[in-house]
Order: C-alpha cells, then sequence, then structure tokens
C-alpha cells in the first residue's frame, strides 16, 4: 500500500495549521475562520490514516516471521518434512501421489456406514 495519502493529508493539516496560526496573529480574520473550520476534519482524517498504517505495519509484521533464524528454521522444518514422506512412500513402494491400496476387494461392497 502507497503511503502518499498519508503523506499528502499531513502536508495540508500542517500548511492548515500553519495558515491558521498565522492569519490569528496577522489580525486576518476571515482566513482564520476559513483555515480554522478545515483544521478539525483535516486532523481528524490525517489521525485515521496514521491509525490504519500502524495497524497495516503491525499486521504484516505479524504474518512474517522475524529474522533470517526463523526463515532457516521454516526451511529445514520443510525439507525434513518433505524428505519424511518420501521416504514413507518409498518405503511402500509406491509413488507419493498414489493413494494406499485397499484390503477390501473391488467386486465386494464394505459393511461400514458412512457417517
Amino acid at each position: 500500500m502507497s503511503h502518499r495519502p498519508l503523506v499528502f493529508v499531513t502536508g495540508l493539516t500542517v500548511g492548515d495549521y500553519l495558515l491558521w496560526n498565522w492569519s490569528l496573529n496577522g489580525n486576518h480574520t476571515v482566513l482564520a475562520l476559513v483555515s480554522g473550520l478545515t483544521l478539525p476534519p483535516l486532523a481528524v482524517a490525517c489521525l485515521w490514516l496514521l491509525t490504519m498504517t500502524v495497524a497495516r505495519l503491525i499486521a504484516h509484521s505479524a504474518r512474517r516471521p522475524h529474522g533470517r533464524a526463523a526463515r532457516t528454521r521454516h526451511a529445514r522444518r520443510g525439507a525434513h518434512h518433505i524428505g519424511k514422506q518420501s521416504r514413507r512412500a518409498a518405503a511402500a513402494g509406491r509413488p507419493l501421489e498414489e493413494p494406499p491400496a485397499t484390503t477390501t476387494p473391488a467386486g465386494s461392497p464394505s459393511r461400514k456406514l458412512a457417517a
């Protein structure tokens, strides 16, 4: 996700605040009124975007394993798991994708009922 809206709204908020502060100090009443009325919605939008960005960063960091050790640990665990499957398939004398053979002959019906 792009951070452009956050940067843009934050810049507008800071600029509006500076304009409002300058217009109050310089007795520019109409400009102070207009910039003062637009400042609260911009501040709310800025805080909302900041909150959503922080929440996304937390969610993103929670989904990813941290550090190099976690990546190698996951890689080793995956390779070990695949190795076990292929060894079991080789010991059974069948390919990995092939389902195990049933002990019931093809012509006789099974007496077990499905739940």
